[in-house]
């Protein structure tokens, strides 16, 4: 008797960071502990198949919300924050919060920390000025919205590492102005990771 079962599905590494992200998602909804998310994250990149990446998000992941982790950045009319000031100090924007129409991030002798990822748009046409001075900033924007950067650098330098420049045809997009004095930006698409991701992916990497 033969066994004419197909195998199963391989997991991409597209599938893994989908999955990371939807854990990230649950963690931040409360229904998972850090030390849960780490050991979960741990274990996405050790996975070989689709089914046991489906088994890590099982029990946190609502029906319908699979969907909505990672689809384009909502965008809704009003509000917004127009300022991110760090003067000889540090500043960190991060979570849930509505990004306004013209948003200003200014680091002098200082440095800021914008991340995007779980961020809500305020109008489908943004604009982030990035000024430094003797300072710089990271901004850190999802990987499937349209980014436009023009930049400036004086005794200093930017750095953008966004690939794809508008992955999202008709979606919102994000122009980002970089002006950097004696100091630089970083731009990077995707979440940061953390120490016990950075490890697992480089345990991946090495099989």
């Amino acid at each position: 008797m033969t066994d004419d079962a197909l195998p199963e599905l391989r997991a991409s590494d597209a599938d893994r960071e989908k999955t990371a992200d939807l854990l990230r998602h649950a963690a931040g909804e409360g229904r998972l502990t850090m030390e849960e998310l780490d050991e979960r994250l741990d274990l996405v990149y050790q996975t070989r198949t689709q089914r046991e990446l489906d088994r890590l998000t099982a029990d946190v992941i609502v029906p319908g919300e699979r969907d909505r982790v990672g689809a384009r950045m909502p965008v809704r009319s009003g509000g917004g924050s127009e300022w991110v000031v760090s003067v000889m100090s540090g500043h960190e924007r991060k979570g849930r919060w509505r990004v306004g129409k013209h948003l200003k991030v200014v680091s002098v002798m200082g440095g800021a920390s914008v991340d995007l990822n779980d961020a809500e748009l305020t109008d489908r046409e943004t604009t982030i000025t990035v000024f430094s001075l003797m300072g710089g900033s990271e901004i850190r924007v999802p990987d499937n919205v349209n980014v436009v950067i023009s930049d400036f650098a004086f005794m200093g330098g930017n750095d953008a590492k966004v690939g794809e420049m508008l992955p999202d045809p008709g979606g919102p997009t994000i122009h980002i102005k970089l002006i950097s004095i004696m100091g630089g930006s970083d731009i990077q698409r995707g979440r940061k990771l953390s120490r016990q991701e950075r490890k697992a992916q480089r345990r991946h990497l090495g099989h």
